[in-house]
């Protein structure tokens, strides 16, 4: 017998705002607030984030992804995205797409004044690499999850 669908309420859910980012480079998204929305519809090989932003802070270090495809579409608030174009604000309703493999580093920003939330759904795969052009500093596949390293691969 099959389960039935979950049926999630965001809001109901408490955010994370913890960050998994080597500790002197966790200062630009502090205060960010993430729902894991895919794990909870019990979903394996693709990710949902619902992502909350107050005023000032950013969702994730400038990254791009090597195996994995990104689709991000905005809730409430307007906000900065800043890529290797240079940066363009993005409104409710509006989605943006980040294919795997392409090295275009990006980032959204909130610089208004009002809270931004969007939703992030992501391909997962165990092979990615996760490059951040700005920082030294990669994501990377470990056997057991993943993690952060310098990008000579010294570990953080």
């Amino acid at each position: 017998m099959s389960k039935p669908p979950r049926v999630i309420d965001p809001e109901s859910i408490e955010p994370d705002t913890r960050s998994t980012y080597p500790e002197h480079l966790q200062e630009p998204v502090k205060g960010r607030g993430k729902r894991r929305l895919g794990s909870l519809a019990g979903l394996n090989n693709l990710s949902a984030v619902h992502v909350e932003l107050p005023s000032g802070c950013a969702s994730s270090l400038r990254v791009w992804h090597s195996h994995e495809d990104e689709l991000i579409l905005v809730l409430e608030g307007e906000m900065t995205l800043i890529s290797d174009q240079g940066e363009q604000l993005v409104r409710p309703g509006q989605a943006i797409g980040f294919p795997a493999g392409e090295a275009n580093g990006h980032q959204i920003v909130n610089r208004s004044e009002a809270r931004v939330v969007f939703v992030e759904v992501a391909s997962f795969d165990q092979a990615n690499v996760s490059t951040y052009p700005d920082d030294d500093l990669l994501q990377i596949p470990d056997g057991r999850g993943r993690r952060f390293v310098r990008k000579d691969g010294t570990p953080y």
